[in-house]
């Protein structure tokens, strides 16, 4: 039998793109890349294609345009350019491209770097600490410019000066800003301006330009000289974009030169418009303190009058004769009640008199012994009459009642018992028999029964 035949792995363009692009982007970081530019092309979606090549090779290239926006200069072709790139692949055509993240003139790389290096030894020494910086005068009697005699920055702050207050002194110190010598001429004038003292605000300015034509602002002396100045020092070089040495270690930074104008001074119409409605808020004050104190004055020339001599005996008069007036009714009052009193006690003390209470206690006797005498005599009364009841109750059981009706009464004589049946005696036996008048004494001669 054939053997069968074994199932193939068919991959189609697009997957083995894909899967080469994701070797290339995750086995490479990102690379610093040297070289020139070549057949530059920027489509109207803002992004910029283009080929950096040297003298051996090229390779294609690509910046979005998000990235573009960051640049501080325009590439064009033939530009000597340092890039900052990942490895990618273009999946579409299968182009091997790199994707730029970031882009510089190749000169400024070694630039860039000694900027920084420079940076981070003065920060590290304090030079750029906020502490040790002067504050800005608040109203500054002189300027001193700082900058090129024919640049645009002196002609910007100049117009801004003049502008925003045109009475203020400006000197200007004229200087080379670009160039081999220009970092020593401008640290000279920047002493020079310092020892003179006509000013006590300086402004160092200068117009943008690429980090080459800014280079004589990022050198260590100029940036030790300004801030060892006794006077307070604006930085207004480059475009807001643009910093430099001279921006960390001055006093304040400026975004640009007609920016720090407006820093160092205030604006005279404002400032007037200020004046002006302090010296309306003092004229309402003087006028409300004037009231407040005329007001006083009314109060205290009123408590004066009735705080006068005068006025005050018076009123002490007039207490007097109401005093005067209320002690009089009161003593009488007092003297009503103490009367009324007496008269009281008078009354009460004759009821406890000695007489009159022995007259009493005499009444009170007789009248109890006639109280005593009337109860004798009812319980007398009725004593009687219960007695009586009790008497015929008495008469009606007695025996003599019973004797009075032809009856009589045989007792025992040696015992006294009562004799009430024949069985009770015996021959020879003396009784005592008693009658209603008198009593017999026999001795019993025979007994007979009757049944």
């Amino acid at each position: 039998m054939p053997r069968p035949t074994p199932s193939r792995d068919i991959w189609s363009v697009s997957r083995l793109n894909g899967e080469i692009r994701a070797v290339l982007e995750g086995s490479f970081p990102l690379l610093w890349v040297e070289g020139e530019i070549s057949n530059l092309a920027i489509p109207r979606s803002g992004h910029s294609y283009f080929s950096l090549k040297d003298a051996h090779a090229q390779v294609r290239c690509a910046l979005f345009r998000n990235k573009r926006q960051l640049l501080r200069f325009q590439p064009k072709d033939g530009d000597k350019v340092l890039i900052r790139a990942r490895i990618s692949l273009y999946e579409a055509r299968g182009d091997f491209q790199l994707v730029v993240e970031h882009m510089e003139p190749a000169g400024e790389g070694a630039l860039q770097r000694a900027f920084e290096a420079l940076k981070a030894k003065l920060d590290h020494e304090g030079l750029f600490d906020a502490k040790r910086k002067k504050a800005l005068p608040a109203f500054p009697r002189c300027i001193g410019i700082v900058t090129s005699a024919t640049g645009a920055a002196v002609r910007d702050i100049l117009q801004i000066l003049k502008r925003r207050f045109p009475a203020l002194p400006v000197i200007i110190y004229p200087t080379l800003v670009q160039g081999e010598n220009a970092a020593q001429e401008i640290t000279r004038m920047l002493k020079l301006a310092d020892q003179r003292g006509d000013c006590d605000l300086l402004i160092l300015a200068r117009g943008g330009g690429s980090l080459e034509d800014l280079w004589a602002f990022n050198d260590e002396t100029l940036a030790r000289t300004i801030a060892g100045l006794s006077t307070p020092v604006i930085s207004a070089v480059g475009h807001e974009t643009d910093f430099t040495i001279a921006d960390f270690v001055a006093d304040r930074r400026a975004p640009t030169p007609s920016a720090a104008a407006e820093l160092a001074t205030r604006n005279q119409e404002q400032l007037l418009a200020r004046l002006q409605e302090l010296q309306q808020r003092l004229d309402r004050a003087v006028q409300r303190r004037m009231e407040q104190h005329r007001q006083h004055l009314h109060h205290i020339h009123h408590k004066l009058q009735i705080l006068h001599p005068q006025r005050q005996l018076q009123q002490n008069q007039q207490l007097l004769d109401e005093l005067s007036l209320r002690l009089e009714q009161n003593m009488h009052r007092q003297l009503a009640q103490k009367k009324q009193q007496c008269d009281q006690l008078a009354a009460r003390l004759q009821l406890l008199a000695p007489a009159r209470q022995l007259a009493m206690l005499k009444e009170r006797l007789v009248r109890h012994q006639q109280q005593l005498q009337h109860s004798m005599e009812q319980i007398l009364l009725r004593k009687k009459l219960r007695f009586s009841g009790l008497s015929r109750g008495l008469q009606a059981v007695s025996p003599l009642h019973t004797l009075a009706r032809g009856y009589s009464i045989t007792t025992d004589a040696s015992t006294g018992k009562v004799i009430t049946h024949s069985s009770d005696t015996a021959p020879g036996m003396r009784i005592h028999t008693r009658l209603a008048e008198g009593s017999l004494v026999s001795v019993v001669e025979k007994c007979s029964r009757r049944d």
